[in-house]
């Protein structure tokens, strides 16, 4: 069989939508941008710092700790509001919202790092341990590049290029976000 006689998925042309119709379509996008952009700007802080060996100028040894323990509590409550509020609704239509597709599966991975790197948190909150910038660093390492890809997708998911393939500007303005 010739290349072009494979039967292919064709997905529709995005229709030139009027700025209003973006909007509506795009709102899950930009609302869902606003708190990954709060994470990524939080770990750029934290990373920064397990890079260069030395926190901030301006955060106490208890602050720096308290930041990247807030970072964990704050990702953690954002994952579990998407997938018991989000994630089904958008899965009665959308295949990367599914329980066993790549958003959740992301999820899984995000926090088996970030577990760790809370109880390494916990141990030098505590004084059990000492901070010690590059255990943090390879900790952070372990479900960084994950995390990043995911707040990427999840946005592209939530765009109005993908959005309106699914959903009716009533159903759209009708989402729990």
């Amino acid at each position: 069989m010739a290349e072009t006689d494979t039967p292919q998925s064709v997905e529709p042309p995005t229709p030139k939508l009027s700025a209003a119709d973006f909007r509506v379509y795009n709102s899950m996008a930009e609302h869902m941008n606003y708190f990954h952009n709060n994470f990524r700007a939080t770990w750029k802080i934290l990373y920064a710092s397990c890079s260069s060996g030395k926190r901030p100028s301006n955060m106490s040894l208890r602050q720096f700790i308290s930041t990247a323990e807030q970072f964990c509590h704050h990702l953690t409550v954002h994952h579990t509001i998407e997938e018991q509020h989000i994630f089904p609704v958008l899965a009665t239509k959308m295949p990367a919202f599914k329980k066993e597709l790549e958003l959740l599966t992301q999820h899984k991975q995000i926090h088996q790092g970030l577990e760790k790197f809370e109880a390494y948190l916990e141990k030098c909150r505590s004084g059990e341990q000492d901070l010690r910038m590059d255990e943090l660093k390879a900790l952070m390492d372990s479900f960084g590049d994950v995390l990043w890809q995911h707040l990427d997708d999840e946005v592209k998911q939530l765009g109005a290029e993908n959005m309106w393939k699914y959903w009716t500007k009533d159903e759209m303005r009708r989402m729990p976000m």
